[in-house]
């Protein structure tokens, strides 16, 4: 008596994995206190985390896994929700600036126990000041020509203001070094 070779177990959609066991889909994992605390990504509360990881980072991916959840439903939840979408945009530029003035304070006062690759930093600059200005153009329907002299109005606005905080930092701390 010969006996038929078993069929490797499936799921519900027919997936196996080389040794035949069903494939289940990765979850996200999250604490027991970080349920009890009602910070259980199934609410809203991941959002916050994610923003403010965002902020820090202008990275959607390391941000999703800080706030515990999966980058796709951070993306869903943004194309589903504008507020959550201004939310996101805000956190982007926001991060974008905390860039540029980290950049500025490096160039200006190079730390060698920090390394930073300026050129990718210019480059990384350079490409979302462009692609702010297609959005903006879009949206204020004004050319790129434009949307790239507001952007530069406003970044030359940010560089006079560090400046000013810089030699205002620079005044008060003379009058220390004059009573010697």
């Amino acid at each position: 008596m010969t006996t038929a070779p078993k069929e490797p177990n499936t799921s519900a959609r027919g997936r196996t994995s080389r040794t035949g066991a069903a494939r289940q889909k990765a979850k996200v994992r999250v604490t027991k206190r970080t349920r009890e605390d009602g910070d259980n990504p199934g609410t809203g509360h991941w959002r916050v985390y994610f923003l403010e990881h965002l902020i820090e980072t202008s990275n959607i991916t390391a941000s999703a896994l800080y706030a515990k959840t999966v980058p796709s439903r951070a993306y869903r939840t943004r194309k589903q929700d504008p507020k959550f979408a201004a939310q996101w945009d805000a956190a982007l530029t926001e991060g974008y600036k905390n860039l540029e003035m980290d950049l500025l304070a490096y160039l200006r006062n190079p730390n060698p126990e920090r390394k930073i690759d300026v050129a990718s930093a210019i480059r990384l600059l350079t490409l979302h000041r462009q692609a702010r200005a297609q959005t903006i153009a879009q949206d204020e329907d004004c050319s790129e020509q434009e949307a790239l002299d507001a952007l530069d109005a406003m970044l030359e606005d940010m560089r006079r203001r560090a400046a000013a905080n810089t030699a205002l930092l620079a005044a008060e701390g003379d009058p220390g070094e004059a009573g010697e």
